[in-house]
């Protein structure tokens, strides 16, 4: 019984593309990869960790001011929650944007030579 990926039957995976991980990820290219996702990743995520904590925190010990009414019965609070949502919509744009500018073309160029033409 042989596998159609070749190398180990039982595991379904060639140790001659472990070598090409490994060889990928120690490339420029890759690492390159690696810092522009991280640049954008860890700043977008505390960015909305400390919007989400705030929130949290202001539900919880500021009752007077989430409870103030803007108009009717829309409140500081109610607001702060829609814009929870909001948040999420536009970081997901900002990094979708980024990642099709910056990430996707180069994790192209790395398949490509992972790969070749065996796409």
């Amino acid at each position: 019984m042989s596998s159609s990926l070749g190398g180990n039957t039982h595991t379904g995976h060639d140790p001659a593309d472990e070598s090409a991980f490994a060889r990928i990820q120690q490339s420029e290219q890759f690492q390159t990869l690696r810092r522009r996702h991280r640049a954008i990743v860890f700043p977008l995520t505390a960015i909305f960790l400390a919007w989400y904590f705030a929130y949290v925190l202001l539900a919880d010990y500021a009752h007077g001011f989430m409870s103030q009414r803007i108009s009717g019965n829309i409140t500081v609070g109610l607001v702060m929650g829609l814009l929870q949502f909001a948040s999420t919509f536009v970081i997901t744009t900002i990094y979708v944007r980024y990642a099709n500018k910056n990430l996707d073309p180069l994790a192209e160029e790395i398949r490509h030579d992972l790969e070749g033409d065996a796409r």
